[in-house]
Formats: C-alpha cells, structure tokens, sequence
C-alpha cells in the first residue's frame, strides 16, 4: 500500500486566536478524524502505516497544536489550554464535528475537548490514556523521563519506553522509525520549551485529586480506550481506571507492546479504530 502519509505536504491554516497551525491531512470520506500527538512529538512522530491504514476511506488529519514544531505561539503548559487551543485549530478547518483520536498527552487533551465541547465529539479514542487526578501519575517513573526528557533524544532510549524488551516488538519499534523518518519533507523539531512545557502539564495533570476522576463521567461520546500490556510510561491499570470511569467505555490491551503499542500493532489497532468509528 502506498504510504500516502509518508508523502503528505506540511499545511498550515490561520486560527482565530492568532496562532497559524502546521497540519497534514490524507484520505478522504467519512467524519474526520483528527490525532492529538505524544509529548514532544511532531508530525513526524505518527507511523505513516498506521495513518495510511486508518485513512481507507476516511479524512484524516494530524496537527501540530500551539508552539509545537511547525506551529506559532508558545506551547501552553497546561492541558486545558491544549485542549481550547486544539478547537480553535478544528474552527478554523470548519469542522463542526469530528472523531478524536489523542496519544498519550493526547488523550488527556482529547479528554478536555469532549468536556469543553461535546458537539464536536463524535466518537473518542484514548490511546495509552489515565484520568486527571489518577494517583501515582504525578510525573513519570525517573528513568522514564531520563529516556524521552533529556535535550538531545536518543532513539535507543526512546525505544526502551515505546516497545518491550522482546525481539518481535524491538524489531516493530525500529521498523516504525524507519517508517516514520524516510520522507523527505520533515516539520520542524520541537523545542525545549515545547518540552519543558508539556511536561509541566502533564504533571500538573497527575497532581493526586480524587474528585477530578469524576470530571470523565460527563464525557457522553462513545470512548475506546487501548493500551499496550507493557506500557512504562501510562501503566495499564490507569486506562482500566478511565473505561471504569467513563460510561460504556470499551477498552483493548494489546500484548508484549508498551507506550508505541499503535505502532508495534498498526494493522489490528488500525482494523479497531475503524470497526469502532463505523459502528451503527
């Protein structure tokens, strides 16, 4: 299959508060579906296999949020702010209703979407996903952090968080970098301050509060939740807490995958995403 996300052009489009966003699109049909990327991750960071499987027949369109890689503005350094900055970029596609996909960080933004605007959520998927106030996710284990955190990224590094210690998924790891680096239009990297403020959100976002759990009750959009059975970075148990907390939340733990399980798992991930969009 020919990786159409591979060869998509880097657009950008004017939002009403001001920030002009970096975003590429492919496929065509169906309601949108918009991906909300990982900490510290651009357009690049997204496995074109995955993209190309999710976009049979479907709009898809990833983008870089305020102040990341090709974006203007300052990267916010709380979630919330992510969240009202990702609909200004979904008003200025016009896009009065759309299916959200977030990774990660992503999902916590994708969270925050569906609460600050229900209309605009028609189906919510929340890949490597905790609540807001879970205990035990305020901040990341350290060595998590030394491996992803650090100012220069080390892909070996990066590899120990997103895929197991198996040959079959260190081999998936390295076969979706491969994937993901072999364009030959790059968006422009992240910066520290994109960083330093991200993680701030994301620890501001695990700060202990068990009367925020409830927040994710309102959440009326249908929710699928997936994880990787290894994930380091957002354990298991903390998606398990979120489809308990989440009216008929479905949920799937994929096996021997970590925090890159999507990417390790591409064509099955992709094969669920699709079945739960499409469903009647």
């Amino acid at each position: 299959m020919t990786q159409l996300y591979a060869h998509a052009p880097v657009k950008t489009v004017s939002a009403g508060n001001g920030i002009e966003y970096a975003y590429r699109e492919v496929g065509e049909g169906g309601v949108p579906l918009v991906l909300l990327m990982h900490f510290r991750g651009n357009l690049d960071y997204w496995d074109p296999a995955l993209i190309d499987a999710l976009a049979e027949g479907r709009r898809v369109i990833a983008f870089d949020n305020t102040g990341v890689g090709g974006s203007s503005g300052i990267t916010p350094s709380t979630v919330a702010q992510m969240a009202l900055d990702a609909i200004a970029f979904l008003d200025a596609l016009d896009l009065a209703q759309a299916d959200i996909l977030g990774f990660s960080l992503g999902s916590f933004v994708a969270q925050e979407i569906a609460l600050i605007r229900p209309a605009l959520v028609r189906r919510l998927v929340l890949a490597s996903a905790a609540p807001q106030g879970a205990p035990g996710m305020h901040g990341w284990a350290k060595w998590v952090i030394d491996s992803v955190g650090e100012p220069e990224v080390v892909p070996a590094k990066v590899l120990d968080v997103f895929y197991t210690q198996s040959p079959e998924s260190r081999s998936a790891g390295e076969k979706a970098f491969g994937r993901m680096f072999s364009r030959a239009e790059f968006d422009a990297p992240t910066t520290w301050q994109t960083r330093q403020a991200q993680y701030d959100a994301v620890s501001t976002w695990g700060i202990p509060n068990f009367s925020l759990l409830e927040r994710v009750t309102a959440i009326e959009a249908p929710v699928f939740i997936a994880n990787g059975d290894s994930d380091p970075m957002i354990l298991p148990r903390y998606s398990h807490l979120l489809a308990g907390l989440i009216p008929d939340a479905e949920i799937k733990i994929y096996p021997d995958a970590a925090h890159g399980f999507l990417f390790q798992h591409h064509e099955e991930f992709a094969g669920d995403v699709k079945r739960f969009l499409d469903r009647a």
